[in-house]
């Protein structure tokens, strides 16, 4: 579920002039300046250093992630991955030296100290940048952002500091968008299996369809973890509804964490988006502990703070789904970046992250509605090539189909990593010349796998309601790989982590393939799903039993005597409620 955060940068120039390295951008026409900002109220600024070894980082997150490898699920300490991303001591002499002649003091806000936060004044911060900071608001919403045209960092100071955020960057802050949800009237229990999933989706049905277990998981150390934003809430209250209703084979409905970072809320009563995200991952992964993140701040450096407060914890959790996003025509490359060598790091150190890949399909849209017909428009950050994005599907009554509405496609600022190159070369072999011109064929390519989408029946205050998106694919995805977690540590081996390169090299067979359906927008049919993998659905669904063999490395056939056994158990919806794009 993605909102329309709108594209923002239009002309991005960088120049080593005398007083330093300039950047100036030009915003595109929805963003209205107002005002200048008044000087005397405050800014709060990240400061991002040059890490000292991002490379290294990356060649020992494929290290631990590729199953050909010696080193495979030896995943990194903390102590490691910081030492890779710790930025030089010369580089944190020459910013601190330089904001201390400017009396500020920074606060370290990162474990590996890449990053530090500064509030001051706005007439500080234009005299420290040779900024002029202005308020400019989104014409087609309520938003204002305050932001500048252009920031120039000293000659002496540049080498040592990437960018600093937010000055010229307009990335929108998640939005939520209210339409109304359609409140689902339920059957008689005799009839709700037939009945329910040939049109809706229920924890019964995608057991059934995807094989995923339903004995409790009991492995030690084993973990999910939810993010929330834009004051998004589960309640128990909710969730002990939904287990009466659809898990009548669970006597005590497990409970979840809630833990706030950056002043997100904590109770409440339940919302779309949280209940969904929490139903379906603790409703699923039977038994696995769960934590849902309750970020405070909406805006994209929200998201950050989130991965910087998991990097601080001595044990993360094992895998981390979000169902939230942007369009990526907001981030330059610094800023994106950053995103995605945050993600590394988990990865590095053994958490799978996923993410939705939005519900745009091929196509970006302002919040007024209109369409781009001259390019596609990726989401963010389903185009770093660090994280597994999940698009979405429909149909229990025979093979899936791409739901309608799954983005997908190519990013315009990561190139295509080695783990896909083959999976996307054939598919683009196959369409040919379709849609040339409007998409970035040597970019990153995503979703990498899918999941049922459409009409998943959520408690929210006690109604049953349907929800539509992969927000909901997400959670689903991300609880066969906690499963299979717990298969993995029940019998000694390391979690998944960054489950791409398998995925991509041994995974497709334990996956279904989906072959029909497509992704339109504006006047386009966007990508069909074909054969392999495709820009609508990735590389297919889940089939847990298929996975398990795979990735527990037993016969066919040994994980359904797990499934029903007890004695041998290892573990045993219409809706769009928000847009988060």
């Amino acid at each position: 579920m993605f909102p329309a955060l709108l594209t923002a940068l239009s002309i991005v120039a960088l120049s080593l002039g005398v007083l330093g390295r300039q950047t100036t951008v030009v915003p595109k026409s929805n963003f209205v300046p107002l005002h200048p900002a008044s000087t005397s109220s405050s800014l709060q600024l990240t400061l991002v250093l040059p890490p000292a070894n991002i490379d290294g980082l990356h060649r020992a997150l494929y290290d631990v992630s590729d199953p050909q490898s010696a080193n495979y699920g030896k995943h990194l300490s903390k102590a490691d991955v910081e030492a890779f991303v710790a930025p030089e001591p010369d580089s944190v002499k020459a910013v601190t030296d330089w904001l201390a002649q400017h009396s500020i003091h920074a606060q370290t806000v990162s474990p590996s100290g890449d990053m530090l936060r500064i509030d001051i004044p706005v007439s500080t911060a234009n005299t420290l940048l040779a900024a002029n900071f202005t308020v400019f608001k989104d014409k087609y919403s309520d938003v204002t952002l305050t932001r500048t045209l252009s920031v120039t960092i000293p000659d002496d100071v540049a080498p040592y500091l990437e960018y600093i955020y937010p000055t010229t960057q307009f990335v929108m802050p998640l939005q939520p968008k209210n339409p109304p949800f359609e409140v689902v009237t339920l059957p008689p229990k005799s009839k709700r299996q037939t009945d329910f999933c040939a049109v809706d989706v229920l924890p019964e049905c995608l057991e059934s369809y995807y094989h995923i277990p339903t004995t409790p998981a009991n492995a030690t150390g084993n973990s999910i973890g939810v993010s929330g934003y834009i004051d998004e809430i589960a309640s128990e209250q909710d969730l002990q509804i939904f287990f009466f209703a659809w898990r009548p084979d669970v006597p005590t409905p497990p409970e979840f964490t809630v833990v706030s970072v950056e002043g997100g809320i904590t109770s409440g009563q339940g919302t779309p988006e949280a209940s969904l995200d929490i139903q379906y991952t603790v409703g699923i992964a039977t038994n696995v502990p769960t934590t849902f993140y309750s970020v405070g701040e909406p805006s994209a450096q929200g998201a950050i703070d989130l991965v910087n407060f998991l990097l601080g914890l001595d044990e993360l959790p094992l895998v981390l789904t979000t169902s939230y996003g942007f369009f990526e025509s907001g981030f330059d490359v610094d800023f994106a970046n950053t995103f995605c060598n945050a993600y590394a790091q988990l990865g590095a150190r053994g958490t799978s992250v996923l993410f939705a890949s939005g519900d745009t399909g091929v196509y970006g849209f302002e919040f007024e509605g209109t369409c781009n017909t001259t390019v596609f428009e990726p989401t963010f950050p389903s185009g770093c090539p660090f994280l597994t994005s999940v698009g979405g599907t429909t149909g229990f009554d025979g093979p899936e189909v791409a739901a309608d509405f799954s983005s997908g496609g190519f990013s315009n600022i990561f190139p295509q990593p080695d783990y896909q190159r083959t999976a996307v070369q054939n598919y683009l072999n196959t369409i040919g010349t379709l849609n040339a011109g409007l998409f970035n064929s040597s970019g990153r390519a995503f979703p990498d796998v899918s999941a049922q989408a459409v009409r998943y029946i959520t408690e929210v205050n006690g109604s049953f309601i349907g929800i539509n998106g992969t927000s909901a694919s997400s959670p689903v995805f991300a609880s066969v790989v906690a499963l299979l977690n717990d298969a993995r540590l029940n019998s000694g081996q390391p979690p998944l982590g960054f489950i791409n390169p398998l995925l991509y090299s041994q995974g497709a067979a334990a996956l279904n393939d989906v072959t029909s359906g497509s992704n339109p927008g504006c006047g386009t049919q966007g990508f069909p799903a074909l054969e392999g993998w495709d820009p609508a659905t990735g590389l297919g669904s889940p089939d847990f039993d298929k996975l398990l063999a795979l990735v527990s490395g037993i016969q066919p056939g040994f994980s359904d005597e797990i499934r029903h056994s007890p004695s041998k158990s290892v573990f045993d919806a219409e809706g769009d409620i928000y847009h988060l794009m």
